[in-house]
């Protein structure tokens, strides 16, 4: 059994926050899959489903951001889903916008979500990083986390998002290198193949 969770803030006033792209992306894998539910348990929003015929669960914690870990915490210990099972789905300041990178363990990177995550399990998780960029200021960090997208986002916000969806099946394989092949293929699917340059003919 897989647990996906998505990293976010509760309520219609955070919706559209960058921090909230955890959020939206497993909302899409949710309505892409026809995930059940919500249930409302373990401090958060709980839906139920299937990818590539295993079951999995998406978790969305109804705590603030710097407690999501004792939601995660409480639903993997109940259905006994070991930390290698555990996807988590957060906002990246060090990745440019639009960038997704995979990865497994690590430390949080002043990330208030994961910082909560490490106090309650081990950080052996898989991460799914969703980059919104950095404002080039320190000082502007927090009011562009928690500002609205744009509209100019859009532009590269909804293809990732649709993306994350779509390649949702491959995360089965625990190892992220088919999720991010697939997110790949589906992101730049008219990219041509780099040819080979035909070696000259040497003359006669």
């Amino acid at each position: 059994m897989l647990l996906l969770v998505g990293l976010g803030n509760p309520g219609a006033k955070y919706e559209n926050n960058r921090h909230n792209i955890g959020f939206m992306a497993v909302d899409e894998i949710i309505h892409r899959h026809n995930f059940s539910g919500p249930k409302s348990k373990f401090h958060g929003l709980l839906y139920e489903g299937q990818l590539a015929g295993e079951k999995a669960l998406v978790l969305k914690p109804a705590t603030y951001m710097n407690q999501s870990g004792q939601s995660v915490s409480q639903a993997a210990s109940f259905y006994k889903i070991p930390t290698e099972n555990i996807f988590v789905f957060y906002d990246e300041l060090d990745l440019p916008a639009g960038k997704i990178k995979f990865k497994t363990g690590g430390g949080n990177a002043g990330h208030n979500g994961l910082r909560s995550l490490d106090q309650f399990i081990d950080k052996n998780y898989h991460r799914v990083r969703l980059g919104i960029g950095h404002p080039g200021d320190k000082s502007r960090v927090t009011g562009h986390v928690l500002g609205d997208f744009s509209k100019p986002d859009q532009t590269w916000l909804s293809p990732l998002i649709d993306a994350v969806g779509r390649a949702a099946d491959k995360l089965v394989s625990r190892n992220g290198v088919d999720f991010m092949n697939e997110i790949g293929l589906i992101l730049k699917p008219n990219e041509p193949k780099k040819q080979k340059p035909e070696k000259s003919k040497e003359k006669e």
